[in-house]
């Protein structure tokens, strides 16, 4: 029986890739906003699609929408500040969710309030469901799975390749801002441990290069561990400019130090404010075409001077493109098949690695290089 998908944020910028990417699946999503006169025109132009006027911060009038096992899906960010409401009306309802948030925090916050309930439900939770941070998930599963017993550590990075200082949507602008003065956790002997951003900056080789990435935030550290217990170490990297990652580093140890000064908020709100220049929405589908992501697990025995017991590498598309088709197939997934997890839980636990890796694989994300054995 196929349950109903809804679709919160349809008409933004990220939302309009989701409903695309379902749209191309045959699938008939309930468009949802606040918007009254822009929901009854998107739906409009999409063959009359349902929809529903319904503001992300009152739960309590979601929920009145919301039916045991329908899916939720939300684009609606920054999740700090937007995302409890939403998730609250899922958890209430007993209905699946899935969102796009880049931001880790708002992912441990979801697990404490939600993952008893959601298990007792029956119902599924799968925050961080697109480029963050499927991909990186799905490499340092397939590194740690190739490595075998010995492995004790993983180092994952996310690089892209093509013009990406224009292909940077306002919404990455502010989270990346935002970013450089909230800690990023890093997972160390087993515990998770919260690090300045950008503290560390580590070499990759992606398509045949060395670049340079630095430490960020990521749920690699918080699912991971689930999957393969044995994993002491998961530190998460970001290339997408790897000439600027040392700079970064030495800027974010700046900013960091003024935000704790009396007035520095504003000096670190003036020293960030470059990095939300740049027009309104995100990248067209002709500059999208021109970017690829690539992303490399690293997996070793943790201990300095021993060779990688594997390595794994990713590329497809750009990540906005990524992020609409996994967050599309993964609400098709869960309103026409049964599950088998319930709970606030990583892409692995949710689906299994062979089939992530198939769903990767038919949104253009596959592995690319890596011992032999890492391609099989």
């Amino acid at each position: 029986m196929s349950r109903r998908i809804i679709l919160l944020g349809a008409t933004g910028y990220t939302g309009g890739l989701v409903l695309d990417a379902l749209l191309r699946r045959s699938a008939e999503p309930t468009v949802a906003g606040r918007d009254p006169a822009a929901l009854e025109a998107l739906a409009a132009r999409n063959g009359g699609l349902d929809h529903l006027v319904v503001d992300a911060a009152d739960p309590a009038g979601l929920r009145n929408h919301l039916r045991p096992g329908d899916v939720l899906v939300t684009t609606v960010g920054p999740f700090e500040r937007f995302g409890y409401p939403v998730a609250q009306a899922a958890a209430d309802a007993g209905a699946h969710y899935i969102d796009s948030t880049g931001e880790v925090g708002f992912v441990r916050t979801l697990y404490d309030r939600h993952h008893r309930r959601a298990r007792e439900a029956g119902a599924v939770m799968l925050p961080a469901f697109g480029y963050d941070y499927v991909p990186g998930v799905l490499a340092g599963a397939l590194a740690a799975r190739r490595g075998g017993d010995a492995v004790r550590a993983l180092d994952i990075g996310y690089f892209a390749a093509g013009p990406l200082r224009r292909g940077i949507s306002r919404g990455t602008r502010a989270t990346l801002r935002d970013g450089l003065t909230l800690p990023s956790p890093r997972r160390h002997r087993h515990r998770l441990r919260d690090e300045r951003t950008a503290s560390r900056v580590r070499p990759f080789t992606v398509r045949g290069h060395r670049s340079s990435a630095f430490l960020v935030s990521g749920t690699e550290v918080l699912f991971l561990p689930e999957t393969f217990p044995a994993l002491e170490d998961i530190t998460v990297y970001n290339g997408w400019f790897p000439a600027l990652s040392r700079p970064v580093s030495l800027f974010s140890a700046l900013a960091n130090t003024a935000v704790r000064l009396p007035g520095g908020g504003k000096v670190t709100a003036a020293l960030t404010r470059p990095l939300l220049l740049g027009p309104p929405g995100g990248p067209d589908a002709a500059l999208r075409a021109r970017i690829r992501s690539n992303v490399v697990a690293v997996a070793s025995t943790g201990t300095p001077g021993d060779p990688p017991a594997a390595e794994v590498h990713l590329e497809g598309p750009d990540p906005y493109t990524l992020t609409g088709e996994l967050m599309a197939w993964a609400a098709q997934h869960l309103a026409t098949r049964p599950i088998s997890t319930a709970g606030v839980v990583g892409p692995v636990e949710a689906f299994g690695l062979e089939t992530l890796r198939d769903a990767c694989a038919a949104t253009g994300l596959d592995i690319v290089a890596g011992p032999p054995a890492a391609r099989a």
